[in-house]
C-alpha cells in the first residue's frame, strides 16, 4: 500500500531532482575545471619564473578556462537549486 504512494510521488520528484541533479553536477564540474586552472596557473607561472619553456602549460591553462567559461554559460541556462 506505501509502496503505490511512493510511486506515484517519486514520479513528479525524480524529474525535480534530476534537474537539481544536473546543476549539481555542472556545479562539480565548474569546480574541477576551477582547481585544475588555478593548478595550470601556478604551474605556468613557476616555468615563467624559473626560465623554463611554458608554452605547453599556458596553452593548457587557456584550454582549461575557456572549458570553465563555457561551463559556466551552461550552468547560468539551468534552474536554480533550491
Amino acid at each position: 500500500m506505501t509502496g503505490d504512494a511512493s510511486r506515484s510521488r517519486s514520479a513528479g520528484a525524480g524529474s525535480n531532482r534530476r534537474r537539481m541533479r544536473s546543476g549539481e553536477d555542472f556545479d562539480i564540474i565548474i569546480g574541477f575545471l576551477g582547481f585544475w586552472a588555478l593548478l595550470l596557473l601556478v604551474v605556468t607561472v613557476w616555468m615563467e619564473v624559473t626560465a623554463q619553456p611554458a608554452l605547453g602549460w599556458a596553452l593548457g591553462l587557456l584550454a582549461t578556462l575557456l572549458a570553465l567559461y563555457g561551463m559556466v554559460r551552461l550552468r547560468r541556462r539551468l534552474p536554480d537549486r533550491r
